[in-house]
């Protein structure tokens, strides 16, 4: 019974061998190389499956540092904006200091029982100023880069109507008028136009300077001002006024709120002008209407954007107060 049970005939063969046995060696090659190739496709597969989750795994990452990035560049911008304020209001104490130190009289020596301490004082006054001018240095150029923008965009400019308008209690040269700005309440305006009679105003469009500060004119808060053409009265007429002034007229279709633009100066206006500045002073003398009678600052036109030009009726080559 043991040699039966172990004779070759009665032992269990491994499936697929026993035909693989009777292939050709040339059959048999080419089925190893099948196998492997089989294997290098299924590796490359796994590497790609994984290259794939590792790509999306970047592309996450990538997208977060994104977010980072903006989050720090918007953080940076706003403490150099913060840098430039502090920058320019050093320079103008820096500035006024100066002047005062410049117009202040010397100590009398007659009056004054010790001069060398005034001398002490002075000379920690001129160290601590040239301690404080090292630190601003690096700021200086912002602040004069800022200071040297002087031109028209800076001026809020915009579109109002006159819905109201009566005679300064206290003043009969000066107009107090109620102006529509598209803003919730209308503003008070003190504008000396006794040179335009009151119905030539009243319901009419006019241009206005919206950003100057607000100043009191014989009690009464102005809080704008009325651009009008202006110009010399050539007339003989003996009761006539020696100015001549008429409002700027905007484009027709125009509405309370338009702001004027200006064709090559895209800038923001400031908030409120600095009286300190004088910007307006500066700009007035570049304000003028061409011979069209149209509005210009430095041959750009008052513009209301996607409507027209602004201008004025018969004063050509008139200056802009």
């Amino acid at each position: 019974m043991a040699e039966s049970s172990n004779s070759p005939n009665h032992r269990h063969s491994i499936p697929g061998l026993s035909s693989l046995g009777k292939l050709d060696p040339k059959e048999t090659e080419m089925i190893m190389e099948y196998f492997k190739t089989q294997v290098l496709l299924l590796q490359e597969k796994a590497l790609l499956q994984a290259s794939v989750r590792e790509e999306k795994k970047l592309l996450v990452e990538n997208a977060k540092l994104k977010k980072d990035i903006c989050d720090l560049k918007a953080l940076l911008t706003e403490k150099q904006q913060k840098k430039k304020a502090k920058a320019a209001a050093a320079k103008l104490n820096a500035t006024d200091s100066t002047n005062l130190g410049g117009t202040a009289a010397p100590p009398d020596p007659g009056t004054c029982p010790r001069p060398a301490l005034y001398r002490e004082r002075d000379g920690r006054r001129r160290r601590g100023g040239e301690k404080k001018g090292r630190k601003e240095g690096h700021n200086s150029d912002s602040a004069f880069e800022e200071e040297a923008r002087v031109d028209v965009s800076r001026l809020d400019l915009r579109i109002g109507r006159i819905v109201g308008i009566r005679y300064h209690p206290l003043a009969g040269a000066l107009y107090v008028q109620e102006v529509d700005l598209g803003e919730p309440a209308p503003r008070t305006v003190v504008s000396a136009l006794r040179h335009i009679p009151k119905e030539q105003l009243q319901g009419h469009l006019a241009v206005l300077l919206c950003n100057v500060r607000p100043c009191r004119v014989k009690g009464v808060v102005s809080t704008a001002m009325v651009l009008c053409g202006s110009a010399p009265n050539d007339s003989d007429d003996v009761n006539g006024d020696e100015i001549q002034m008429e409002l700027l007229e905007p484009p027709s279709n125009a509405v309370p709120g338009d702001r004027i633009t200006f064709q090559d100066y895209p800038g923001e206006p400031d908030r409120v002008l600095s009286p300190r500045e004088r910007l307006w002073e500066r700009i007035l003398p570049d304000l003028q209407t061409d011979s069209r009678g149209v509005a210009t600052y430095r041959g750009a036109g008052f513009e209301v954007r996607g409507k027209g030009l602004c201008r004025v009726s018969t004063l050509t080559n008139s200056s802009i107060k």
